[in-house]
Parts: structure tokens; sequence; C-alpha cells
């Protein structure tokens, strides 16, 4: 099955995938397992990042490809980006990942202090 026919067949509703199959190997993996943001928009809005990311980002090509104005390609990227949350990819430790770091000398005390004092 296409991921466009997943899609719309989905409505946008939540969905949770319990088995991957990696096609290489056969191997196959079972759980709970929440798909990407991404993978939760519209297929329309799915090709519309596709091809916004294509055009590294330039709006004036988005206007040409897509044969609309400035402020509807910005009212777009803006509704999309409203629903998708942003993903921190360097989160900071907790505090007991940072006495763990300590304990194990991996940082100084001085680091350690630094560190838990920039927590919130």
């Amino acid at each position: 099955m296409e991921w466009q026919e997943l899609t719309k067949l989905t409505r946008g509703q939540p969905l949770v995938v319990e088995r991957v199959r990696l096609a290489d190997t056969g191997v196959a993996i079972e759980g709970a397992f929440e798909l990407p943001q991404l993978a939760a928009l519209s297929v329309e809005d799915q090709v519309f990042v596709t091809a916004f990311v294509r055009c590294h980002g330039s709006i004036k090509e988005m206007e040409r490809i897509f044969g609309v104005s400035y402020p509807t390609i910005k009212n777009r990227l803006n509704r999309i980006g409203s629903g998708l949350e942003f993903v921190d990819t360097d989160p900071a430790p907790s505090r007991s990942e940072v006495i763990d770091r300590l304990k194990r000398g991996e940082i100084t005390a001085a680091e350690a202090i630094r560190e838990l004092e920039a927590l919130p």
C-alpha cells in the first residue's frame, strides 16, 4: 500500500503502527510505534512540504510551482507549521543524568554545578 492511500484511509485520525517489516531481511518487529508528525499531514500537505524542501525553502519557487501568490504560500506554511510540535533533538539532561555523569567521572564538579543551575 502506498503512503498516499494510507493517509487517505486514516482521514487525519491518529494511528499507531503495530508491525514493521524490514523489506530486505523480512524481519518483522511488533509493538506500538507512533508515526512521525509529517506522516500525519494530509497527502496534499505532505506534497507541499516535500516541494518546499526540494525548493530549498524558496517561496518564490513555490509560487511558480503551485501558481499561487506569496501570501497563499506563507499562510499554508503557517497553517502546517502551527500543527507541528517542535522536536528538541538535544534535550537538556535531567538532574539524575548530570549526577550520574559526575559519578562516572565524565564531568567535573564545576561542570555538574553549571549544568544543574541551568536546569529549570
